[in-house]
């Protein structure tokens, strides 16, 4: 079981920048790939960004590549989500995920499983324009 708390989501103005903060508290986490996802009021839950279990290989949407970087600190038990030049259709609220999935590799390029039984509380990203 591993239980997950996100932070640091905050009011933030367009063009800034913001980094979450996704804890678990599983001595396992180091073994799990971490993705966060967001959902804006009215719309479904979109993927964001994952990192693989040793923190080599990172996925991204189209939304976020470029602009968002994942990392993980597994000492700390913990990944980072860093968001900048931040848009108004950024707002959401903010999840992180933990699957014990690898992820599947097609070539070089390393690609999450769409599988996480274990979900944070969320934390709110407000970007004003």
């Amino acid at each position: 079981q591993v239980q997950l708390v996100e932070s640091g989501g905050s009011l933030v103005q367009a063009g800034g920048s913001l980094a979450l903060s996704c804890v678990a508290s599983s001595g396992t986490f180091s073994s799990y790939v971490v993705s966060w996802f967001r959902q804006a009021p009215g719309k479904e839950r979109e993927f964001v960004a994952a990192v693989s279990w040793n923190g080599v290989h990172s996925h991204y949407a189209d939304s976020a590549a470029g602009r968002f970087t994942i990392s993980r600190d597994n000492a700390k038990n913990t990944v980072l989500l860093q968001m900048n030049s931040l848009k108004a259709q950024d707002t959401a609220v903010y999840y992180c995920a933990a699957s014990p999935r690898t992820g599947t590799y097609v070539g070089s390029t390393w690609s999450p499983d769409p599988y996480y039984p274990y979900w944070g509380q969320g934390t709110q990203v407000t970007v004003s324009s």
